[in-house]
């Protein structure tokens, strides 16, 4: 038995400055209208947590289930920083998978504020996120660029590596309806822009922004009697924590053990989840969506999800073989470079284009004959997702 995607939305990315429930509302609405099915019929919904919007973003299911208007759905809500899209996915699909549910809506929306993505105020000595803040003024950015900097000492990339990636994402984002910026920019505007933290410029950077993302998901049994399309199928999704040893430091944390060469990094292992889940390779996939953070991260994550051997990312970049057209196109969306950072939908936005991909609905950034695709984001305190789709 496989769970079907049978219908995604979204609100578009932005600065609109209105209640994150709204733009949930829109993008669950817009999933189950793609999805044919009435809300009425559906039988579990959950909800992608966001910390930012009071006591409504604690209990998202919950909120979204009230403003649809409530239908006696089972309900849950999910977070995990910016893998709340994905495990609240999960969620659902293990509902389906083991019979107690049917049909299931998922929904993350975000409403961010300017600048860094913060703590919570006050003090918390026992909060790794705020001990990164207090302790090492380690914002978002200052740890993109470690990653960064890491590249540099160890493959040779330069900043005019990570402005290509900035400048292909935004190429890919100007047909993208939901995309927040759609202007193409060069090279050379990455790279002229204000150094944010070296080597990072300020467009190698992504903001922060509101947005709203859903998917709808049934068992196949279910799609079959409603004669609805079954052609994407969830294949697998990976929500694995790291495993000691582990010898790269993710923030917030501030230390780790040492491990011997080889061992597989946490982002590693959480592509290799999704691939041994699903059966299949990462040779099969013909598209991904990763957390491109930052331009650098991008890179990142074609190798930790061994799309590319280890220092390779830059090689394929500077062929073009990550656009649309080449040999397996990054983040043919646009990308977070293209949305900015709306936390519980990102995960979630993230199917919603690899469904589009897969079903050849991408009009104007269609990856032709796309079957198989893959997504890839870190949360902090150990959080990650790797959800794959295929047709």
């Amino acid at each position: 038995m496989s769970v079907v995607v049978a219908g995604v939305g979204m609100h578009p990315w932005g600065k609109w400055g209105r209640h994150f429930v709204e733009y949930g509302v829109v993008a669950a609405r817009a999933a189950l209208k793609d999805a044919g099915i009435a809300w009425q019929d559906v039988d579990l919904i959950v909800g992608g947590e966001t910390v930012r919007n009071g006591y409504a973003g604690y209990v998202a299911g919950a909120t979204f289930a009230q403003a649809l208007g409530w239908n006696g759905a089972r309900v849950a809500t999910s977070y995990a920083a910016c893998a709340t899209g994905a495990q609240a996915l999960d969620i659902a699909r293990a509902r389906i998978l083991a019979g107690l549910s049917e049909v299931a809506l998922v929904v993350g929306a975000d409403t961010t504020p300017k600048g860094f993505l913060a703590p919570n105020a006050g003090e918390r000595w026992d909060d790794p996120d705020w001990l990164r803040f207090r302790l090492l003024g380690m914002t978002n950015p200052a740890y993109f660029a470690l990653y960064a900097r890491r590249r540099m000492d160890l493959y040779g990339a330069t900043s005019e590596d990570f402005a290509a990636v900035k400048a292909k994402n935004s190429k890919h984002g100007l047909a993208n309806p939901n995309a927040r910026y759609r202007k193409e920019v060069s090279v050379a505007d990455v790279v002229a822009s204000a150094v944010v933290c070296d080597p990072l410029h300020l467009l190698d950077i992504c903001a922060t922004s509101d947005g709203g993302a859903a998917v709808v998901v049934c068992s196949q049994e279910y799609a079959a009697r409603h004669a609805l399309s079954s052609d994407v199928t969830v294949a697998a999704i990976a929500t694995v924590t790291p495993t000691f040893p582990h010898t790269v430091i993710d923030m917030p944390w501030l230390s780790t053990d040492a491990g011997p060469p080889g061992e597989s990094t946490f982002k590693e292992s959480i592509g290799r989840a999704a691939y041994d889940e699903a059966g299949i390779g990462p040779e099969d996939v013909d598209v991904a969506e990763v957390y491109d953070l930052s331009t650098a991260l991008e890179l990142d994550w074609m190798e930790d999800l061994a799309l590319c051997r280890p220092g390779e990312a830059e090689h394929l970049l500077r062929a073009g073989e990550t656009t649309i057209g080449g040999r397996i196109p990054i983040n043919p969306s646009g990308g977070l470079a293209c949305f900015g950072e709306a936390v519980p939908a990102q995960a979630l936005a993230q199917v919603c284009e690899l469904t589009w991909q897969l079903r050849g609905q991408a009009e104007g950034r269609q990856v032709e004959g796309a079957r198989v695709g893959i997504t890839a984001n870190q949360g902090l305190f150990g959080h990650g997702s790797a959800v794959l789709l295929s047709r």
